[in-house]
């Protein structure tokens, strides 16, 4: 019997990066900690130590702000289109936020390299000349990873605006129904076995962005049935504008037939008409983590809507190097197959309520008498 080992780890688990837990921010600490302890061991007097503390934060602050100037000679253009007339506002953007700590650590720097008897202006000016020239050289732009993490963390990836729109515009919509929509699909066609487990809109979601309009064509063990019944719903000045979705029956290398209803996640196809578009800058490589965090992010968006609980299955797959023909009917048959074991799990662990467990009785029997004659109902009796 040809089928997949029932065991395995999710494929989402193996394909979709978690957030980021804030280890370079603790590994900072341990720096600092180390630097500390290795300063403290070197036996290095406290008063020509602080002096260079200082004099070295001075230094990055001064480079802190000619950033912040260099930021506001473009912004002071653009003051009634992006900042309402407001300098102050303008000045906020380009500068750090405790931007005048600045000054205190430059002002400290001068008063200490005062009383050492130092030169103060060709130190300022050196600075100066470091910092413009870093800049200049393009040595201060943040990394990749540094770019990835602060457009997580303020949501303002692609993907973050594509999840929540696919949510708000069409799966809090039509969630909410999908089993009463099943349930009548059921009743209306019972030779069409559907387990209640999988009474979900079980969405694709493949890295590639690759979406087939016809999911036959896609895979020939996928079979077209019929459609759930309709929502129709006036919305955004479309009266009656109708949902719908494909009930399909998917086949195994047996022939054998499930059933359920499945689709691509559309957004998807906005992903990868941006990466063949060169106005969009979206590279290959962009796309893919874009299409991981559209799935980490509906995922957490779906997880946390009271409405939608029970009504999904997210299918995000990679696709193979090599063509496989029947590789999207496995990889649906499989998740088809999870749910129903997870079920089960579930109720091996908790037991269905029955009178016994009702009554609070651990040994609860049936006395069944073999005589006609009344008996009691104590089981002590002879």
């Amino acid at each position: 019997m040809s089928q997949e080992p029932q065991r395995r780890s999710s494929p989402a688990a193996l394909l979709i990066p978690k957030a980021r837990e804030g280890r370079a921010q603790r590994a900072v600490y341990v720096l600092l900690a180390t630097c500390t302890a290795a300063l403290c061991l070197a036996g290095e007097p406290l008063s020509p130590a602080a002096h260079r503390l200082t004099a070295h934060l001075a230094a990055l602050q001064i480079g802190t702000l000619l950033k912040g100037c260099c930021c506001l000679a473009e912004e002071i253009f653009h003051l009634q289109s992006r900042y309402h007339g407001s300098f102050w506002r303008a000045l906020s953007a380009c500068f750090p936020p405790r931007w005048h700590l600045a000054l205190l650590f430059i002002g400290g720097s001068a008063y200490l390299d005062l009383q050492q008897g130092d030169r103060l202006s060709p130190y300022l000016a050196l600075t100066c000349l470091c910092h413009l020239l870093a800049l200049a050289l393009g040595l201060q732009k943040p990394s990749a990873a540094e770019i990835s993490e602060m457009t997580e963390r303020s949501k303002q990836n692609v993907a973050h605006g594509l999840a929540w729109s696919y949510y708000v515009g069409y799966l809090k919509i039509v969630l909410p129904r999908i089993k009463e929509s099943m349930e009548e699909i059921s009743k209306a066609n019972p030779n069409v076995q559907a387990c209640r487990e999988t009474w979900k809109l079980h969405i694709l979601i493949p890295l590639s962005c690759n979406v087939w309009d016809d999911l036959e064509k896609a895979d020939s063990n996928i079979q077209y049935l019929t459609d759930l019944t309709e929502t129709t719903l006036t919305r955004g000045g479309i009266k009656k504008r109708v949902y719908k979705h494909s009930f399909y029956a998917i086949r195994d290398g047996d022939n054998q037939a499930r059933h359920c209803a499945v689709e691509y996640a559309t957004p998807l196809q906005t992903l990868y008409a941006m990466s063949q578009d060169e106005c969009a800058a979206l590279s290959r490589d962009d796309r893919l983590e874009q299409a991981k965090l559209f799935y980490r992010t509906l995922e957490e968006i779906l997880r946390g809507s009271k409405e939608c609980t029970g009504t999904y299955r997210l299918i995000a797959y990679e696709e193979p190097r090599e063509a496989e023909p029947h590789f999207l009917s496995r990889e649906i048959l499989w998740h088809l197959r999870q749910q129903q074991q997870e079920e089960f799990t579930v109720y091996e662990g908790t037991p269905p309520r029955t009178l016994a467990t009702a009554l609070g009785s651990t040994d609860l029997s049936l006395q069944i008498s073999a005589s006609d004659l009344p008996q009691p109902l104590r089981s002590d009796h002879p």
